[in-house]
């Protein structure tokens, strides 16, 4: 991997990861589509470490929520009343909704990681986000905020993020998507979407660090290369965040539906001829 593709994997991660056409898809399909020939371990770890630059970017754009978070669990924790506030009940349900994705990662990690080597899994499973995005366009009526957000919506939410560790299944947009299956508003699911993602892209970050440590040859030369790619996200996927939430307060998950499908079907044409 070049200095070059690095830069432009981390411009593709920090736009893609938020926006609900799917960061790792994009991360298999553009390789195969420039032709680039990437050692398959290196691509790997290069793709979930990557989005380390976009944890930094998620938690810097909340990190008052975060604060207020923090500060009301432990605080209603300690004093036994662990649901008595807002804040401290959304700590407990993003916990809740952490639990399936960390789960999946930890019994499939093989399948995982062999799905990221597959640009025709990538385009079939762009085609399914597109429908889960227009079924929950069709059947949410949006009315809900984050304190509508119950147990039920926590675990819908946690499955959907749960099925999106295969590449190709947007983890925003189908996150999203189960927020509005509960019927909560667009931006209020993303914002949820947004602060349940930190836990699970802490975990698959911490792992492919030791992955990198153990298993991956050269490393020196290669970590030059990571750094390259951990800033362009970070800085991308901020100015990413920004735009989505205020982009979700009047669109429609239809948009980046029509572009996962023209996407998803693109790639499956390439790949059979």
């Amino acid at each position: 991997m070049t200095t070059i593709q690095a830069i432009i994997l981390g411009i593709l991660q920090g736009l893609t990861e938020f926006l609900p056409i799917s960061s790792s898809g994009h991360l298999v399909i553009l390789p195969f589509f420039l032709n680039w020939d990437l050692a398959s371990k290196q691509s790997f770890i290069f793709n979930v470490l990557v989005q380390l630059g976009t944890l930094v970017s998620v938690i810097f754009y909340f990190r008052k929520d975060l604060l207020a978070i923090i500060k009301d669990f432990s605080k209603q924790l300690l004093a036994g009343k662990p649901f008595a506030s807002h804040h401290a009940r959304l700590g407990w349900l993003l916990i809740l909704a952490t639990i399936p994705a960390g789960l999946v990662g930890l019994l499939f990690d093989d399948i995982v990681e062999q799905a990221f080597s597959s640009p025709l899994f990538a385009g079939i499973a762009l085609l399914i986000t597109a429908i889960i995005m227009i079924i929950a366009e069709i059947v949410g009526s949006k009315i809900g905020d984050m304190q509508d957000i119950t147990v039920s919506t926590a675990l819908v939410m946690g499955l959907m993020q749960a099925l999106a560790i295969f590449p190709g299944i947007s983890r925003s947009g189908s996150t999203i998507a189960g927020g509005l299956f509960q019927h909560i508003r667009r931006e209020s699911a993303a914002r949820f979407s947004f602060l349940m993602s930190i836990p699970i892209m802490l975990a698959a970050g911490g792992l492919s660090g030791y992955q990198m440590v153990t298993e991956v040859p050269n490393l020196g030369e290669f970590l030059p290369i990571m750094a390259v790619g951990f800033l362009t996200a970070m800085v991308v996927g901020y100015a990413a965040i920004r735009w989505l939430i205020k982009f979700l307060s009047d669109h429609s998950l239809v948009y980046f539906s029509i572009y996962c499908i023209l996407l998803g079907s693109a790639t499956i044409l390439v790949w059979i001829f």
